[in-house]
């Protein structure tokens, strides 16, 4: 019932950009919070950037401040994430997931997620 849809993935040249947009359906977007993770090969999967049910607030992990910025449209039910300056480091699976809490700290606090979306980033 609950769909979360990610696209814009793709392969970049380093310091390129890359919008992802998460289209969910069969929720009721608004009461929801959202948030986007990454998996690289061989490593756990990561916290990338979260923002509220309103899009008034937004968080950001440390290595993606300044060059990432997610925002969302609740009359679209859609979230994105905006991609700058993007490094080979930044090369993942991307995710999008839903939570229905006001706090969310991990992954394991949100109620579903999406399919991810290949990110590539070459030197």
């Amino acid at each position: 019932q609950v769909q979360l849809v990610e696209s814009g993935g793709g392969l970049v040249q380093a310091g390129g950009s890359l919008r992802l947009s998460c289209a969910a359906s069969g929720l009721t977007f608004r009461s929801y919070a959202m948030g986007w993770f990454r998996q690289a090969p061989g490593k756990e999967r990561e916290f990338v950037s979260d923002i509220n049910r309103s899009g008034s607030s937004t968080n950001y992990v440390d290595s993606v401040k300044g060059r990432f910025t997610i925002s969302r449209d609740n009359a679209k039910n859609t979230v994105d994430l905006q991609m700058n300056s993007l490094k080979p480091e930044d090369t993942a699976v991307y995710y999008c997931a839903a939570t229905s809490r006001f706090y969310y700290y991990t992954g394991t606090d949100y109620d579903y997620w999406g399919q991810g979306t290949q990110v590539t980033v070459s030197s």
